[in-house]
């Protein structure tokens, strides 16, 4: 019997998606964008005290492979030749801080996430260094001083973790993003990896100059970080080196994108006041300002959007952040049980259709844009005994919606045009109740790509167009028109108005409930944030109670 013939198809390229919560391996055709075959691993996080969030390096290097191996034996099972792929690129959750061993490959210390609160004392005292009058922080780098970054991350490890100050000092340590561990590991590792980043990862660290383009002695030396272990900064569409092993050793690795530039790339918005939308663990609003920094007065951050090749220019993006999106879901699945899938959430907020009042603020890493207000914490408000876990579900979805509104008045004022409408992307595009409420809170009408994977084909087409590559091409004529669904506004302005003016009371509710640390533990203690008055007023009733107990009159 004659072997299965092989199918026809045009160079592929492939795309390394690494997340917060999972790893996935996409391949694409260059020719149509079209997905020919993924695989997906989950991911552990690790939360070793109140408001840290780790996780292991090697596991999600491990997660790699696994995807890379798996999607090539469903390319074969379908007759597709593996050989066709000939590119790889990367998309990856931005600012979680790896620091790992040049000599041995191992990481020196878990990986300490984007979400992660633990640095927020580093950040007060960090803050007290900055003059009141020159934000030279910010206007290098387009970024508040928060715990969102990953310089404040890295100074909280070489303050506190023997192991990394020892390797700095004897000169084996070195430093990356998720892009730059994942890259140098793939490329060699210990035996000539590659040490780089792109521009979008390096400008999400808080040490790169987003006008330079370069790493900056001014704020290496400010948060006091050795500049030797940083990688090398390189374009998000050129050949860092090559697959030394797995089944696709020798294909080249050229494409690098932080995910959200990575989405802005997949959505093909490419002009100047084209905006997305990613939902995710977090969400992710980012409005393309072309090749001029645009500074937010509301709120938002300025970043690098990409910069498509070494000799092209540099694009930039306004950025609206939210910490908590799906990650709200996979609370309610995980730590109250009032769901079993992600999926059922959708199913309770269209069976009651409301949330009958009830409001939730999932600000459980602090509130980020336009806040950026660590004091805060998550809350559910407005209930009565009438509430279920359905309104509960319709009020979580619905607060990803109010946090994404939020982010866009902040844009539509910092750019004086309002967003006739906006691009959607991310694994939550899929539940169609959230984005009939998004269309209906926002008002416009919301545009979701029939592939949600935007990220993945924003970082196979930064791979596939590099030079000494040139399989896909970025002309926007030969850009394959992405397949839309479109969701229209089916309430009244006024009915819209008034729930997000409820919301933002709600949001006022949330703040101020961590208002100082524990010395001891960086954690926030249940007594730091009682007034200095409530001691004293405690201390006369105790003393009273003591007096009367005794006999003592």
């Amino acid at each position: 019997m004659a072997a299965p013939k092989q199918a026809v198809v045009g160079p592929l390229v492939g795309a390394v998606v690494q997340s917060t919560n999972s790893t996935h391996f996409l391949v694409f055709n260059s020719k149509t964008a079209e997905l020919l075959s993924h695989h997906q691993v989950e991911l552990t996080q690790e939360f070793p005290k109140e408001g840290w969030v780790e996780q292991d390096p090697k596991e999600i290097l491990q997660s790699v492979y696994e995807c890379i191996e798996k999607t090539c034996q469903k390319l074969q099972e379908l007759n597709i030749d593996k050989s066709n792929i000939k590119a790889i690129g990367v998309s990856n959750q931005r600012e979680t801080t790896v620091i790992w061993d040049k000599l041995t490959g191992e990481p020196l210390y878990n990986a300490v996430a984007w979400l992660d609160l633990r640095t927020q004392s580093t950040v007060e005292n960090l803050s007290k260094k900055i003059p009141g009058n020159n934000n030279f922080v910010k206007s290098k780098t387009g970024l508040p001083l928060s715990t969102y970054f990953s310089a404040v991350k890295l100074r909280w490890i070489l303050d506190n973790v023997r192991e990394v100050q020892k390797a700095v000092e004897e000169g084996r340590a070195l430093f990356g993003t998720i892009d730059s561990w994942l890259i140098w590991s793939l490329t060699g590792g210990v035996n000539g990896g590659v040490h780089c980043t792109d521009v979008t990862n390096a400008s999400r660290t808080m040490l790169f100059n987003i006008h330079s383009l370069q790493w900056d002695k001014e704020l290496c030396d400010f948060f006091e970080i050795p500049m030797d272990i940083l990688p090398s900064v390189w374009s998000s569409s050129e050949i860092y080196g090559q697959m030394k092993t797995g089944t696709l050793e020798g294909v080249p690795i050229s494409g690098c994108l932080g995910d959200q530039s990575a989405a802005l790339v997949g959505q093909m918005c490419f002009h100047e006041g084209q905006a997305k939308n990613t939902y995710g663990t977090g969400c992710f609003l980012l409005c393309n300002t072309g090749r001029k920094c645009v500074f937010s007065e509301h709120g938002l951050l300025t970043t690098v959007a990409y910069k498509l090749g070494k000799d092209k220019p540099a694009c930039y993006a306004l950025e609206g952040s939210v910490a908590i999106a799906g990650a709200v879901i996979r609370w309610l699945r995980d730590n109250l049980g009032i769901i079993k899938t992600s999926e059922e959430s959708e199913k309770l907020a269209k069976e009651v259709g409301t949330s009958y009042g009830c409001y939730f603020i999932p600000a459980f890493s602090g509130l980020y844009a336009p806040y950026w207000e660590p004091s805060a914490r998550g809350i559910i408000c407005g209930l009565t005994q009438f509430t279920n876990k359905s309104h509960i579900a319709f009020a979580a979805l619905e607060a990803i919606c109010f946090q994404t509104r939020e982010i866009l008045d902040a844009i539509n004022r910092d750019c004086g045009i309002p967003l006739s409408h906006l691009q959607v992307d991310g694994g939550m595009t899929n539940n169609k109740v959230l984005m009939q409420l998004q269309a209906d809170i926002l008002h416009i009408p919301v545009i979701k790509a029939s592939m949600p994977e935007t990220s993945a084909l924003g970082a196979a087409m930064a791979a596939g167009a590099a030079e000494g590559v040139n399989v896909w091409s970025l002309k926007p004529e030969d850009l394959s028109t992405v397949m839309m669904e479109r969701f229209e506004p089916q309430i009244k302005a006024t009915e819209s108005e008034i729930r997000y003016s409820t919301w933002k009371k709600a949001v006022m509710k949330s703040m101020g409930w961590v208002t100082a640390q524990s010395p001891e533990s960086n954690e926030p203690t249940m007594f730091s944030t009682l007034p200095l008055g409530f001691f004293i007023v405690s201390s006369i009733i105790m003393l009273i109670g003591a007096r009367y107990i005794s006999g003592i009159p």
